[in-house]
């Protein structure tokens, strides 16, 4: 795993985050109130100095830094460890086979991991989810699943040797993003920052009443 092909993944990976952060724009939505496992105490914001950034804006880096360390660990499993690599094959059939439907995959990297569907509102029943048509197809499916893997022992073997891979090449990427710190804060300072100020301004305009307003 040549540390230079994860900094240029990374630099990519930036490259990408500063192409779309323009986009990005304060949400005024209600607090659903999930926690984030994927950006929650992530050596990735810290590594970028995103610790104070909107939590939309820390996810969108994050998850494509995830999506470097997963397709390095995916294609090392498939080189090289042959018995986990099989293993998840047969796990991945039988999520086919018992939910068909996923429209949690595939997603935006801003939107992944944050659920497919809002928070429900008391008194205000949804018709429709996307997870409950996933659930709906799910009872209908069949597939035929491969055995599960018989040799346990070697399979935690090759288990750990997978984390192992996944914390070096999460360990390179991090330290790869380190080195675009200049550049995460100029996106930060020229597009977030003036539009969180111009977003509390008009909350506190909105607090005054009308005879102190401009």
């Amino acid at each position: 795993m040549p540390d230079g092909d994860i900094g240029a993944r990374v630099d990519a990976a930036v490259e990408a985050w500063l192409a779309w952060l323009p986009r990005w724009t304060p949400s005024t939505a209600r607090n659903a109130g999930r926690v984030c496992r994927k950006c929650l105490g992530s050596p990735v914001v810290a590594a970028a100095g995103l610790g104070e950034a909107p939590h939309k804006v820390q996810h969108t880096l994050v998850s494509r830094i995830h999506a470097i360390v997963d397709d390095e660990v995916d294609a090392y499993t498939g080189a090289e460890l042959p018995l986990l690599h099989a293993e998840l094959e047969r796990s991945e059939a039988q999520k086919r086979a018992t939910r068909p439907y996923r429209p949690e995959e595939g997603l935006d990297h801003e939107f992944e991991g944050l659920g497919v569907d809002p928070e429900p509102v008391p008194g205000e029943p949804y018709l429709f989810t996307l997870a409950g048509l996933a659930e709906e197809e799910a009872r209908d499916a069949e597939a035929s699943v491969p055995p599960p893997v018989t040799d346990r022992e070697r399979l935690r073997l090759e288990i750990a040797l997978a984390d192992d891979r996944a914390a070096a090449v999460g360990r390179a990427a991090c330290l790869a993003l380190v080195d675009h710190r200049g550049r995460i804060d100029e996106g930060l300072r020229l597009v977030v920052a003036p539009q969180l100020d111009a977003m509390m301004a008009e909350l506190d305009l909105g607090l005054l009443p009308p005879d102190f307003r401009a």
